[in-house]
């Protein structure tokens, strides 16, 4: 593909208070393939406490721009981002991302290649601190988090820390749902399925993130990964009976022992010996019983984080 045959791209970045790894981000995106001349990056902060920190960086970016979104959450962020894109194709990816140097050329590409294609889904590598001592939680997230090709499967979408899609498609479908804290990623996705465009898994299209490594990591993007899956389906729900058993199916879910997680887990070749098998196990099922509470905490009142 020449440089006069590619298409704009607008690379969306939504950051709160993770300045040192957007600087990673950034000069991951300075070594694109892509010709640098046919993409912009444009840095939403949502809220960081040390703006100048992001002003910075991006200020040392020739194609990169600053916007600010004061209304907390990524979605907020990200569609901040969308009304300023110039791109007739916008790509997805996080602050604390690392994006292969071809991650926009092979993104690019299958957009193109795919008929009808409204989102490309990509790879995302879970890296350690130190790979010779990962924590309980890093394990953990080795094996749970950001199963992209999965999610594509079963719920027609994928995490935004690896996405590429048409700017026609936003404008048909819709931005991202600012109301919801989690899973709003998957619910735009399910609207660009209903719609009838193709969805892509592209295991070629890669972006190396960061695992959480403490259990205070964890429970914050637990609760809001809970509170995410609860509001979809209540949003989902058109009557009172209808939200009675969301709430129910929501709860015991998260009560019934992670008995088929702990098996595998057990039979899993990516943990090296009992210690760490043990430890996985245990991080799960303090993951169900979080999960747990605040389905309850939010059925009887609680205030929902969008952080």
């Amino acid at each position: 593909m020449s440089e006069s045959e590619a298409p704009f791209v607008s690379v969306v970045i939504p950051v709160f208070n993770d300045g040192e790894r957007l600087g990673l981000c950034l000069a991951a995106l300075a070594r694109q393939t892509y010709a640098r001349s046919r993409f912009e990056i444009i840095v939403v902060d949502n809220g960081s406490d040390n703006l100048a920190r992001v002003q910075a960086l991006v200020a040392a970016c020739d194609n990169a721009t600053l916007a600010v979104e004061p209304v907390p959450g990524s979605y907020a962020a990200r569609n901040r981002g969308l009304a300023l894109a110039k791109g007739e194709v916008i790509a997805f990816t996080d602050a604390d991302c690392i994006p292969a140097a071809d991650w926009l050329e092979r993104g690019v590409a299958r957009l193109r290649q795919e008929p009808n294609c409204g989102q490309v889904v990509g790879r995302i590598n879970l890296f350690f601190a130190d790979p010779q001592r990962p924590t309980a939680v890093e394990l953990y997230e080795s094996l749970t988090a950001f199963p992209q090709e999965r999610l594509l499967r079963e719920q027609h979408g994928g995490a935004t820390a690896n996405v590429l899609t048409w700017r026609r498609v936003i404008d048909q479908v819709g931005p991202f749902d600012l109301q919801l804290k989690s899973n709003g990623d998957l619910e735009w996705g399910r609207r660009v399925f209903a719609a009838g465009f193709q969805q892509v898994y592209a295991d070629e299209v890669q972006v190396e993130h960061p695992a959480r490594r403490s259990l205070g990591e964890l429970y914050q993007r637990t609760v809001r990964l809970a509170g995410g899956y609860y509001d979809v389906q209540l949003k989902q729900a058109k009557s009172i009976g209808q939200r009675h058993r969301v709430f129910v199916q929501a709860l015991m879910q998260n009560l019934v022992p992670p008995v088929f997680f702990v098996v595998n887990a057990f039979g899993d070749g990516r943990l090296r010996n009992l210690d760490q098998k043990l430890r996985v196990s245990s991080v799960m099922v303090m993951v169900r019983y979080i999960s747990a509470w605040e389905t309850l905490r939010l059925k009887f009142g609680g205030a929902s984080s969008r952080r």
